[in-house]
């Protein structure tokens, strides 16, 4: 007998349910089942992913459904079900509409996969995660939402175009809120090559960046003017999936259940953590100065004030 492949079921086969799907194969990190209410939609790109295949000898299994009983047994189940959002729309606009969907999602997520690992990525993210954590009776650490990975590859990108270095040398964190005004990218723990970002930066140029990373979600609905970003979100969701695949360990920014970190209880938020086998291994403390951890704080009260408007969900 060889070794069972794992299984991730991805919720969702629009753009971002899609990307992540290629993502996830092109790497052959588990057998893969892409589930939307759109008839046919799903087996469609499934197939169609499936045949590309012999070219780049991915020995993975994708399939397509309707129904959730073809995600049963799954290792991670990857919430991206939902409405997008479309020009001038914030993401708080679509709490409600998403919350009843994600509220579904996440019940027959648990029903057939009731050992699995969520991982939501589904807008407003940080009250959806909320809401998944909230709904599947799940441990914190098995219940996670794709943010700061998403936001930081955005705030790498930026400084490594800016600098004019490789983005392999660039590592940068963003915590807080996954909203256009309310995330915190954090300059002072970002590097180049493990050289501090002000070495090669002026202030003015790093506030520029920063500015840019926040808006960086926005930037990218606005050129599209009928939809929002797919590539860096499906990667992202790819780099959460293959540190808890393989039990990596990786520090991700990651949208998790606080319980007192940075004196905060009962709000999912974007933190530093140490992801793996068993989801959030451990979440990360930063010795945040005055100013960020002001920022982290209005953070947080932006999103308690979405999870008072999930009370109907609950």
């Amino acid at each position: 007998m060889g070794v069972k492949r794992p299984k991730v079921s991805i919720v969702g086969a629009g753009n971002v349910g899609h990307s992540t799907a290629h993502w996830l194969a092109s790497k052959e990190l588990a057998d893969i089942v892409l589930v939307d209410i759109i008839e046919g939609m799903p087996q469609g790109k499934a197939l169609d992913l499936q045949q590309a295949g012999p070219i780049e000898g991915l020995d993975v299994r994708i399939v397509g459904s309707n129904s959730y009983e073809e995600t049963a047994g799954s290792d991670i189940v990857v919430i991206v079900a939902g409405v997008p959002r479309k020009p001038g729309m914030t993401r708080e606009q679509l709490l409600e509409t998403n919350a009843s969907i994600v509220r579904s999602v996440t019940e027959q997520a648990v029903k057939y996969s009731p050992n699995c690992i969520l991982l939501v990525v589904t807008n407003p993210l940080d009250a959806m995660t909320y809401l998944a954590y909230k709904v599947s009776g799940f441990p914190a650490h098995r219940v996670m939402g794709q943010s700061g990975a998403l936001d930081s590859t955005r705030f790498r990108t930026f400084i490594a175009m800016e600098a004019g270095v490789s983005v392999e040398d660039v590592q940068a964190l963003v915590i807080g809120a996954h909203t256009d005004k309310d995330m915190v990218p954090l300059p002072r723990f970002s590097t180049i090559g493990g050289v501090p970002l002000d070495v090669f930066l002026p202030p003015e140029r790093i506030q520029a960046i920063v500015a840019r990373t926040r808006r960086g979600g926005a930037e990218i609905v606005e050129l599209l003017k009928t939809g929002s970003a797919f590539f860096a979100p499906g990667a992202a969701v790819t780099q959460m999936v293959e540190a808890i695949l393989k039990d990596k360990r990786r520090l991700i920014p990651t949208c998790a259940y606080l319980n007192g970190e940075y004196g905060e209880k009962d709000v999912c938020i974007g933190v530093p953590a140490i992801i793996g086998g068993n989801g959030i291994e451990r979440i990360v403390e930063l010795p945040l100065n005055e100013e960020e951890l002001q920022a982290f704080r209005n953070s947080v009260g932006v999103i308690r004030e979405q999870i008072n408007q999930l009370k109907a969900f609950l």
